[in-house]
């Protein structure tokens, strides 16, 4: 396993990314940060909290089981969740660790619209590693990493993994 970015570099990256959102969008109004579960959760709420230290702004956020609306899994699911946040005429930045196939991101936006019909969605990823099925492209990203299909691109974050770390395994 080859660490790619460290703690610090992680930083950096969600403090870049917070200021690219601010600057797209003019500020802070009508922006919803929604994280897809796990890693993503954890993301979106470290850019809500860049985001209010930047602009004393609390940006409201929210967690996304995409599971409800996968396309590779059929399996019987309870009842969908709240999301506990308005969508509609907002700009939802949907945001997650690693972009790869764009299959999740996919299923998280027709998540997103099940909620509500925002007036516009940006993806925010930490990592685009490539390898396109759909055509989906990140907004903000961390870092553009290259990969192969074979290599394996893990992402760890204090929240889960008591380490914040972007590693390439073989």
């Amino acid at each position: 396993m080859k660490e790619i970015v460290d703690a610090i570099g992680m930083s950096r990256s969600i403090t870049r990314i917070a200021h690219e959102i601010l600057e797209k969008n003019k500020g802070t109004d009508n922006l919803v940060l929604i994280g897809i579960k796990t890693r993503g959760e954890h993301l979106a709420k470290r850019l809500a909290e860049k985001i209010n230290m930047f602009e004393n702004v609390q940006v409201p956020t929210a967690a996304l089981d995409i599971n409800f609306w996968r396309d590779d899994e059929k399996k019987t699911i309870g009842e969908i969740p709240s999301l506990g946040i308005d969508l509609k005429g907002k700009i939802v930045i949907l945001v997650d660790d690693v972009l790869y196939s764009g299959r999740t991101i996919r299923a998280a936006m027709d998540g997103i619209m099940y909620y509500g019909r925002p007036e516009e969605i940006h993806l925010a990823v930490l990592v685009d590693r490539g390898h396109r099925e759909l055509p989906i492209r990140a907004d903000y990203v961390g870092k553009n990493l290259p990969t192969s299909k074979k290599e394996i691109v893990s992402v760890k974050m204090v929240e889960t993994d008591e380490i914040d770390s972007i590693c390439i395994e073989s």
